[in-house]
């Protein structure tokens, strides 16, 4: 019986945040990438995303190991296995879908890394990514899968590739996902040190903890960036997870901010929502979560006064969405993420981020507000 101990939430190529490589996808590379587990098992596998491809995937081959501790591509030696697709060495993904690999034998532990080799030696075309990895992926030439020192890994990016999923032996069901914006993606913290609030809430709570979290996502609608909103991916990118018992929603602050802003390009026209609106989307994942048997825990919205989502009416319609997840009686539990992290002085509806937490946009939290965000919610699991 397998558990989920890491996820990325597939994205359609873009040009996105920061330089990657979704665009112009790979041929004749190897490309490498290393994830931290949230649960361990003696058996792992993988599970690779083509959902946003057009064509067919080949996957020449692919290896997993043991990720070393310094900065860099290189792995362990002697801790490379090589991965197999129902027995063969090589898969071809159709487009739109997804596949599970065998299962292979390397203990992990909880809070471990593994690296995860593909090589791909046929033109991917744009390939289906996760934009914001706030940890390094690495790409070289030809078949890398069993190079252990990583000096031929000569580009780097910051986002995941294919990679959406990596699954333990563990049997455990107790998993919590958490499903939001850029804020739950882990925007802010420190890049390679694994300080997003997922990685927090794993450490404090002992149970694997998934990131399901895009950069910029929207609960109402769909964007060329920023990923299929929230209404509609939720059964894919959490409630497909093996042994996910408990959903926490934090989602909503694009949708309202977003109108607000004259910096998002990609996201035009942005309509501008009320809370009767956000109120239904709520209801929307809530219902089907519970269809799946699994607690719905609602984060309310944190303060982001003197931020670019920041306007009179942005700020009404936040205060009345998390007066309603308050006082609703509708999640099964409640976090209060605004309460916890806002500064001193103002109203609960205008008050900004406190700068302690504070990355420095007055919208997303530093590495200590996300250790924050983890105390609040795992108080309420």
């Amino acid at each position: 019986m397998f558990t989920t101990a890491w996820t990325a939430s597939p994205q359609p190529p873009s040009t996105g945040f920061t330089p990657n490589w979704s665009q112009e996808g790979f041929w004749r590379h190897s490309l490498r990438q290393v994830v931290r587990l949230t649960a361990g098992g003696d058996r792992v596998r993988i599970r690779l995303s083509n959902v946003y491809g057009t064509s067919p995937l080949r996957i020449a081959g692919a290896t997993l190991a043991r990720t070393t501790p310094v900065l860099g591509a290189a792995v362990q030696a002697g801790s490379v296995r090589r991965l197999t697709f129902d027995g063969a060495s090589s898969a071809e993904i159709p487009a739109r879908a997804e596949i599970v690999g065998d299962a292979a034998g390397l203990p992990v532990e909880a809070g471990e890394s593994v690296t995860v080799t593909l090589h791909l030696d046929a033109v991917t075309g744009p390939a289906t990514f996760h934009a914001q990895a706030f940890a390094t992926s690495y790409r070289g030439a030809g078949d890398l899968l069993a190079d252990t020192g990583g000096a031929d890994f000569g580009e780097a990016t910051e986002s995941w590739y294919f990679l959406s999923g990596v699954d333990v032996s563990a049997g455990r069901t107790d998993g919590v996902a958490l499903f939001g914006d850029s804020i739950t993606d882990g925007f802010g913290s420190t890049p390679g040190a694994n300080r997003r609030w997922s990685d927090a809430l794993a450490a404090r709570t002992g149970r694997p903890v998934l990131n399901a979290g895009i950069g910029g996502n929207l609960l109402l609608n769909d964007s060329a960036w920023y990923g299929e909103k929230g209404v509609h991916r939720l059964a894919r990118d959490v409630l497909g997870q093996a042994g996910v018992n408990t959903l926490v929603v934090l989602l909503g602050l694009n949708d309202i901010g977003f109108s607000e802003t004259d910096d998002q390009p990609t996201y035009r026209p942005a309509p501008r929502v009320d809370v009767g609106e956000l109120i239904a989307g709520h209801r929307e994942l809530i219902r089907q979560a519970r269809a799946r048997r699994i607690r719905v825990v609602g984060a309310t919205l944190l303060p982001f006064g003197g931020s670019d989502h920041w306007g009179e009416r942005a700020a009404k319609v936040s205060h009345e969405l998390n007066d309603w997840i308050r006082r609703s009686g509708e999640y099964d539990a409640v976090a209060d993420l605004h309460r916890a992290l806002a500064g001193t002085g103002g109203s609960d509806a205008l008050c900004a981020l406190s700068d302690a937490y504070d990355f420095g946009d007055h919208l997303h939290p530093n590495d200590a507000g996300y250790q924050a965000m983890a105390e609040v919610v795992a108080e309420v699991l």
